[in-house]
């Protein structure tokens, strides 16, 4: 009897070792399967390894070799003006360093356009691009957009003045008091001494300084001392471009224009000098030449 319970005994537990290794190996067989499976999935994305911030970074702040990382960036949808060697990003490392022109968050690309060269200042210097000059213009409350306006944002300008009356007309066949559109999506740069374009408080403004190209200057500065510049704020997605504007009183109230009819020229009557002589009861004329 006891040498069958032991029988039975041993029979069991090599079914149960049995069950346990077969299941054993389903379940690695499975696994090894399903990695198999998610491997195909994964998509095969080429990567580019680049610099980021390491810390926020703002406006003005040195960069240093210890505010970056690399990490590994997905190469198709890599922006412009990333910096993948430390060389390139620090040519003589902290002793010349770079300055955030933009804030700039953690995990964030390091853009060319963010950071200033190396050992350049974060001014409005950093900020033309090639060609352009600065430009400041006088501006108060009303003129300059009620303390709205920041930099980078864009302005069309206008000019009001008068052109005098004495027969003086615009291609707009406009005289006197005369608005006109002189430039249309000019740049600012600054606004008093604040060129951080990532600033949010309301700034009012006796300054405003803009991006333009030498011609322009030249325009702005003649208007400036002709008459009254002001501002006209453009919108962030707007990309349309402004028509020819030029309104004067006339145009304005759609008065008609007065036209004044013009006198021929008197044609001046030839000169006749007489001698009178009396004869008798009667006086006669007679006609001489004129002497002077």
């Amino acid at each position: 009897m006891r040498l069958v319970f032991g029988l039975v005994l041993v029979v069991g537990l090599g079914l149960a070792g049995f069950a346990v290794y077969m299941a054993k190996n389903f379940i690695q067989q499975t696994q090894a399967e399903l990695a198999h499976e998610r491997s195909q999935r994964a998509p095969n994305i080429e990567t580019v390894d680049i610099y980021v911030a390491d810390k926020p970074l703002k406006y003005g702040q040195r960069l240093r070799v210890e505010d970056v990382k690399l990490i590994a960036f997905p190469k198709s949808s890599l922006p412009k003006g990333t910096f993948s060697e430390e060389d390139e990003l620090f040519p003589n490392g902290n002793v010349s360093p770079r300055k955030v022109l933009r804030t700039i968050e953690p995990f964030e690309a390091i853009l060319g356009i963010k950071v200033t060269e190396p050992g350049q200042e974060a001014g409005i210097t950093s900020q033309l691009e090639k060609g352009m000059r600065a430009f400041a213009i006088r501006v108060d409350v009303s003129s300059g957009v009620s303390g709205f306006l920041r930099p980078g944002d864009r302005v069309d300008v206008y000019w009001t003045g008068n052109i005098g009356r004495n027969g003086a007309r615009t291609a707009a066949n406009s005289t006197g008091e005369v608005t006109k559109l002189i430039e249309t999506g000019v740049k600012l740069i600054a606004v008093d001494q604040i060129s951080n374009v990532d600033t949010t408080e309301a700034i009012l403004a006796r300054t405003v300084t803009v991006s333009a190209r030498p011609q322009q200057v030249a325009s702005l500065a003649q208007a400036q001392s002709t008459g009254r510049l002001s501002l006209s704020l453009v919108g962030a997605e707007d990309d349309s471009v402004a028509d020819a504007i030029e309104v004067d009183q006339r145009s304005l109230l759609g008065l008609a224009e007065v036209v004044v009819e013009e006198k021929a020229p008197e044609v001046e009557k030839p000169q006749v000098c007489t001698v009178k002589t009396r004869r008798g009861g009667e006086v006669i004329a007679t006609p001489i030449p004129c002497t002077n």
